[in-house]
């Protein structure tokens, strides 16, 4: 499945999960694409992938999409996660709730500062990176979140792998190289603010 379609799923899902707690029972194409800016045949093209086929003039049920988007984009698993920098952006997602209620439960914080080493992040304690090993392998770590400076960022994704990490999330400006095996997503954050300051400066 191309990335774009990945990428557009996954505000399939959130957009169906707002429509369940507000108990709207059925959704058509037309209605996501106008909803997420989108052309109703590109939604029907990307739903083409799932197994799960909408109502001639009712469209997608919403409780049965939602189900079929969760289990295609693992929402429906939950997932064990470190995050390697106890900076501000580090903190920050070690506190937010909404990752917790979407499956991915962060069960480490780490830090090459000594001086932050012990320090409270929510519930979690601050640990030093040599501790990393042992607290993926004692907690079964599926993913790790690299907010660390650009110059050690791929030292830590080596640390990382080595320590039986199965996908990385990497924050960092700059590029890292893992195993084929290891799934690597960059954060497109600055790439995103360039894509929408061209926007704003010449137009749609």
């Amino acid at each position: 499945m191309p990335q774009s379609v990945i990428s557009r799923l996954t505000r399939y899902l959130a957009h169906v999960q707002t429509l369940c707690a507000q108990d709207i029972k059925w959704i058509s194409s037309q209605d996501i694409a106008d909803n997420l800016g989108l052309t109703s045949s590109t939604v029907r093209q990307d739903l083409s992938y799932l197994d799960f086929s909408g109502v001639s003039k009712r469209g997608y049920e919403t409780g049965g999409l939602e189900k079929v988007l969760s289990a295609i984009l693992g929402a429906d698993v939950q997932w064990k996660m470190v995050v390697v920098g106890a900076g501000n952006l580090g903190k920050a997602l070690a506190l937010h709730e909404e990752f917790s209620r979407r499956g991915f439960n962060i069960v480490g914080i780490f830090d090459a500062d000594p001086k932050k080493i012990g320090k409270k992040v929510g519930d979690l304690a601050i640990m030093g990176q040599r501790e990393i090993p042992m607290v993926i392998a004692e907690n079964k770590v599926d993913i790790g979140v690299i907010a660390v400076p650009s110059s050690s960022a791929q030292s830590v994704a080596d640390m990382l792998i080595m320590s039986g990490i199965k996908g990385l999330l990497n924050l960092a400006l700059t590029h890292i190289v893992a195993p084929k095996h290891i799934p690597v997503v960059d954060s497109r954050v600055v790439a995103s603010l360039l894509e929408l300051s061209h926007t704003l400066k010449f137009g749609r």
